[in-house]
């Protein structure tokens, strides 16, 4: 270890008092078939899978100081290589992010950057060949690592590979940015880098990595290591000779970075820089210098770090990963009630979203009803049909796919198909009436333990409750569609509900692999308040005047998933226009009701754009039912105006005790409505902004949360 990298190092450590320390213990192996002495190094936090190995600023120092060793080694001919691998399932997951939280100065988060290259870069600088050889899941630092060795495997079983860091509001700074397009092409680096982290963190399966090139051997799961050394003994006996593509650095790879901008473009809408930054040091790559691109990931690392996006981001991360799995509020789990049957009231698309997810998640029987046989049979029908499609995309096999199926049936029978069941929940039109009746008529066939849910988006759980003989056990159980793919289930306790239903269907939210919030019934919950407010806004500035597409665009800047107008689509401008009447009734001081959203809904419109030019443009029918004022505003206007309107609204929910702390909110935005984590959700960026002080009276987060410590 040099004198500089480890003062480099001591420093940062005293920056990270809680660091899980990794170590990295190097033992020496005879390599098959008389290939040599070799040096193998494995990292290790000492705990097991479900705390991954990750690279803080004294993990870093032990595996500086073990290469001290296998350096002198590899000096003195002692040895003919040295590989690098984790413990069972873990390769290493990266920098620890608990850390970097902490950074208050540009030098301190710089000499983060410094460290992790000068410990990694000398890997390939041994002297005898390297060999990472990742046998479990590998993200980040935990890639970076290895490709400053001279040779990768992976295991075939390898659940999780990526870069995330631009997810997170980072660039690869241990060598990512240079190394990987330089070994692999700009084109596939730039879909790693930045197509798969801006699209949900997605992430690689091992045999993905080997056919990008990443990885130069791919091995089974149960005897990987084994196979790697014995590959590696290959390698180094001259036996085998690793073949790599020729890097095209002509025009493929300023293509290749101008489609990683379109991406961004298209993802972030320029309101995060991440991305760019990354792609400028790929840019700057072309050229193989692999010292200035390593200088350049250090200054954009510190850079990052320093900056709102990131520590929202971070702060986003967290309420995932941690937040999300102990929900605040929620009732001692041990009150919560077995789930052996779960009916469905209803038959149509959402309800049928749901009856699949039922089954897939807590295979137990499901049976839906509705008012007649056709439409039990089309949402059976579709159930089936979502079953045989994860059988041809690999997801479920036959015998799988066969329970599944029987598991769901239909009925027009209510006392029949309700009379075991342990959880019933209604998805039928949003009428307040129409689900009283409902609910008077499950209540009457369904066992006295039974949970009643709705999945109203809206309506009062209480009144729905009020006539019920048993309402301390409806709950609200509020999904977002798609059902599959959006996480967030809003759980609404109703005044009268009792704890030993709220732990039940907290019990079924984590079953079925949701992110439950708890929330107050208050008209229309969280994440369609917020959504509906904000979309009001801009919508009464269309109403006054400002043209569409000065209004749609008004949002650009913050790098939300679609436009307000596109939004409005998704959800459908009938059920926008509900959603309003809803609060517009609770709330009409601050929620107005479009009178031109109402001529579209009467119309029967459910688009307001058209795009035969290739582009969205206001749909010429839609456009000759607007009835606008005079008043122009500036897209700045109306994002002012908008987003002034998010603060005010979030205020009063916290004020209201709709959720329990802003953090909440957070959540449920990222969760529910796909809202960035670049954002923090949206309070970290109101804070940042200024327009929580503004609007709200002050900050919805503490200084040093979701932003640089004072």
């Amino acid at each position: 270890m040099s004198t500089s990298t480890a003062e480099l190092l001591k420093g940062a450590a005293e920056l990270f008092p809680d660091e899980v320390v990794t170590q990295a213990h190097v033992r020496h192996i005879d390599l098959p078939g008389g290939a040599g002495r070799f040096a193998l190094i494995t990292l290790d936090n000492g705990l097991d899978h479900t705390k991954p190995t990750t690279f803080g600023p004294a993990s870093l120092a032990n595996l500086d100081s073990e290469l001290d060793t296998v350096e002198r080694e590899a000096k003195a001919g002692e040895i003919v290589g040295a590989g690098i691998t984790g413990k069972p399932f873990i390769f290493a997951v990266g920098a620890d992010l608990k850390g970097v939280e902490l950074l208050k100065r540009h030098e301190d988060a710089l000499a983060i950057g410094q460290g992790g290259h000068a410990v990694f870069r000398r890997l390939a600088d041994l002297g005898v060949p390297t060999f990472a050889y990742y046998n479990g899941a590998a993200m980040g630092g935990g890639v970076e690592v290895g490709l400053h060795c001279t040779y990768r495997t992976v295991s075939q079983a390898l659940p999780a590979f990526g870069l995330p860091e631009v997810f997170l509001g980072l660039v690869p700074g241990w060598g990512g940015c240079a190394l990987l397009p330089n070994l692999i092409g700009a084109e596939r680096a730039v879909s790693v880098i930045i197509e798969n982290s801006l699209n949900q963190n997605k992430q690689l399966k091992g045999p993905q990595v080997y056919e990008l090139g990443i990885a130069d051997a791919l091995f089974e799961g149960a005897d990987f290591l084994e196979e790697s050394l014995r590959w590696t003994a290959s390698v180094l006996k001259g036996e085998i000779e690793v073949v790599r593509a020729e890097v095209d650095r002509d025009e493929a790879w300023d293509q290749a970075v101008a489609r990683g901008r379109e991406i961004a473009d298209g993802k972030v809408h320029g309101a995060a820089p991440a991305a760019y930054r990354a792609l400028d040091i790929v840019a700057a790559a072309k050229n193989g210098d692999l010292r200035a691109g390593f200088e350049a990931e250090d200054q954009a690392l510190a850079d990052l770090i320093m900056g709102g996006e990131l520590r929202s981001g971070i702060y986003a991360f967290n309420l995932v990963q941690k937040r999300a799995k102990r929900p605040a509020g929620a009732p001692d789990k041990s009150l919560a009630r077995p789930v052996t049957k779960v009916g469905v009231v209803g038959a149509g698309l959402m309800a049928s979203q749901l009856a699949l997810l039922f089954a897939r998640r807590l295979e137990v029987p499901v049976v839906l009803t509705d008012i007649d046989q056709e439409r039990v049979d089309k949402g059976v029908g579709y159930v089936h049909e979502e079953i045989d499609k994860l059988l041809l995309k690999g997801r479920v096999n036959q015998d799988k796919a066969n329970r599944l199926k029987a598991l769901v049936s239909g009925s027009l029978d209510k006392a029949a198909a309700f009379a075991d069941a342990d959880f019933v929940i209604e998805a039928v039109f949003e009428e307040m009436s129409l689900k009283q009746k409902i609910f008077a008529e499950v209540e009457a066939v369904v066992p006295e333990h039974a949970i009643l849910a709705t999945n109203t988006s809206s309506l009062s759980i209480t009144e729905m409750a009020s006539q019920l003989r048993h309402p301390e056990r409806v709950v609200g159980f509020h999904f977002f569609n798609p059902v599959a793919v959006l996480p967030l289930l809003e759980i609404v306790r109703a005044e009268r509900t009792d704890d030993a239903s709220l732990a039940t269907a907290f019990s079924v939210a984590k079953s079925l692999k949701k992110t439950a919030v708890l929330v107050k019934d208050a008209p229309a919950f969280v994440v369609n308040r917020v959504l509906t407010r904000f979309l009001g806004e801009v919508l009464r500035s269309i109403d006054e005047g400002t043209p569409v597409e000065v209004a749609d665009r008004a949002l650009a800047p913050l790098g939300l998933p679609m436009s307000p107008i596109v939004l409005l689509e998704l959800v459908g401008p009938a059920v926008a226009h509900h959603v309003s009447g809803t609060l517009n009734a609770a709330f009409p001081d601050r929620f107005g009701v479009s009178e031109n959203l109402g001529r579209v809904v009467e119309a029967g419109k459910r688009n307001l754009y058209v795009h035969d030019s290739g582009k969205p443009e206001l749909d010429p029918e839609v456009d000759a039912l607007f009835q606008t004022g005079d008043t122009v505003l500036t897209e700045e206007q109306v994002r002012d105006r908008a987003l002034d309107a998010i603060a005010q609204e979030i205020r009063l929910m916290l004020d209201e005790g709709v959720v329990a702390e802003a953090q909440d909110v957070d959540l449920c935005l990222i969760t529910g409505a796909g809202w960035p984590f670049h954002l923090g959700g949206i309070t970290p960026y109101l804070d940042r902004a200024g327009v929580s002080e503004r609007a709200a009276g002050r900050r919805f987060l503490e200084p040093g949360v979701a932003s640089v410590p004072a």
